[in-house]
């Protein structure tokens, strides 16, 4: 990747890249006027692949006109070299872009969107819906577990996809489509904290947690407590927020019931063959994923996007003769926007932007221990409701393994929680938030950036709290 007008100085025998601060200064300014104009999608008239791409063109634009006036030698190729020594040329901004997280959304939605031809999810919705007995509060917490429980095993885009199909049947099966939002945003808001449940749940887990040296049941046995007192807040907060009530005269809850009772999970399986061969897939599908970590000859090395990916094509051999249909359906926008955001993040780091952020951060170390770790948390959150948790939490573990913090400090915690309850924050904070305003627009609700800021901040705001509460008295 090329450099950002480095000037090399000597450091200790070797050379040292620097950036100049006003090349910093202004990459972080160009990342304030994207996050601006996301929050105006709407006025913008603007997808938000479009918004994003243009500052990633633009980021990548400045970046070789700095260089070129600096009197760098531009590389507009990377060398990818593979096992067997074999270098391939690739565009700069081809590795800037997460290619894992690419390939899980593609294999994913493929997945879901094949598999529901068979009527599992729709057989599955019914089956919560009448668990429930058609009461929408019984179905929120429902639905509610469901999500954190797949965030754990699986990972939040997933989890997120899965859920959010079922949801949408679920409620226009009971005629109340108009809570489908309030669903939406809180499935949203938990795939972040069920994501905090697994040493392997999320990116950010997995990075500070091998960093520290927490053991996988360790890390569940710390989170566990946080993540329950967690759901069970959120939960209790969308009822009121979101005036989800449940049913309370006998009248209505017989209503109720006759409603659940006349649903069918059987009416809309147009082939049992297929629906059994859907069935083994998903429970396989979710196996491997929540257990990738652990299959044997080296395939854990292929990742999670390859094992979506690869049951994608396993399903759509029910469908070898027309595949393209399924093509269609899927949301190239999202995945448009993740390969641009992607490639912006990529600058941001090499213009040092999340250096500026995390020496911020650094210095906060320094002060008394309680107020230290609040401060960390906090400002881990706000940082990555703005940026990738992913390279910021790999960051930190660096800040915090090179000054010896021991594996038992609260400071691993801080940086854990803040990077993964910050995507709660904005839309854009994390992959899981993003799919869920996806869904939400396929849904024909109107929401916007602002919107889902002003909604979610309260949820974010009292999950961090609690964050914070949990780490200086627990941890």
């Amino acid at each position: 990747m090329m450099s950002l007008a480095l000037v090399a100085t000597e450091t200790a025998g070797h050379h040292a890249p620097e950036v100049a601060s006003w090349i910093t200064y202004l990459f972080a300014t160009i990342l304030m006027l994207m996050i601006a104009a996301l929050a105006f999608e709407e006025k913008l008239h603007a997808k938000k692949s479009i918004i994003v791409g243009t500052f990633a063109g633009l980021c990548l634009i400045l970046e070789t006109i700095i260089a070129w006036a600096c009197g760098e030698r531009i590389v507009p190729f990377g060398q990818v070299t593979l096992p067997d020594g074999h270098a391939i040329g690739l565009p700069v901004y081809i590795p800037a872009i997460d290619w894992e997280v690419i390939t899980i959304i593609l294999g994913a939605s493929l997945f879901v969107e094949v598999t529901s031809k068979s009527g599992i999810f729709t057989w599955l919705a019914i089956k919560v819906t009448k668990l429930s007995k058609g009461d929408p509060w019984w179905l929120l917490i429902y639905y509610g577990l469901l999500t954190v429980i797949f965030s754990a095993v699986l990972n939040n885009v997933t989890a997120m996809i899965i859920v959010g199909s079922l949801t949408g049947v679920s409620l226009r099966k009971l005629n109340r489509s108009d809570l489908l939002l309030g669903f939406l945003v809180t499935e949203g808001l938990l795939t972040n904290v069920g994501g905090l449940l697994t040493l392997i749940s999320s990116v950010p887990n997995i990075i500070v947690g091998n960093s520290a040296g927490i053991s996988f049941v360790k890390f569940f046995l710390t989170a566990a407590p946080y993540v329950v007192v967690a759901t069970v807040a959120t939960l209790f907060m969308a009822k009121w927020r979101f005036k989800i009530t449940a049913l309370k005269t006998d009248k209505e809850k017989q209503i109720a019931a006759e409603l659940v009772n006349g649903f069918d999970e059987n009416d809309n399986i147009p082939s049992k063959e297929f629906f059994w061969f859907s069935v083994g897939a998903l429970v396989c599908f979710i196996g491997a994923l929540s257990g990738q970590a652990y299959l044997p000859w080296n395939l854990d090395k292929l990742g999670m996007g390859f094992i979506a990916l690869f049951f994608a094509g396993v399903v759509l051999l029910a469908y070898r003769h027309d595949v393209d249909k399924f093509y269609s359906s899927l949301d190239w926008d999202l995945i448009a926007f993740f390969a641009a955001l992607f490639v912006v993040i990529n600058m941001m780091e090499h213009a040092l932007v999340l250096d500026l952020i995390g020496n911020g951060i650094a210095k906060m170390l320094s002060l008394p221990a309680s107020l230290a770790s609040s401060l960390l948390l906090v400002s881990s959150a706000v940082a990555s409701s703005v940026t990738d948790n992913i390279p910021l939490a790999a960051m930190l573990a660096k800040i915090l393994g090179g000054m010896q913090t021991p594996s038992d400090s609260s400071y691993w915690w801080c940086v854990i929680l803040g990077a993964n309850l910050g995507g709660n924050l904005t839309p854009i904070g994390s992959a899981s938030t993003v799919v869920a305003m996806t869904i939400i627009h396929r849904e024909k609700i109107p929401f916007s950036f602002v919107k889902f800021v002003m909604m979610a901040a309260p949820f974010a705001a009292m999950q961090i709290v609690l964050a914070v509460v949990y780490v200086l008295i627990a941890l």
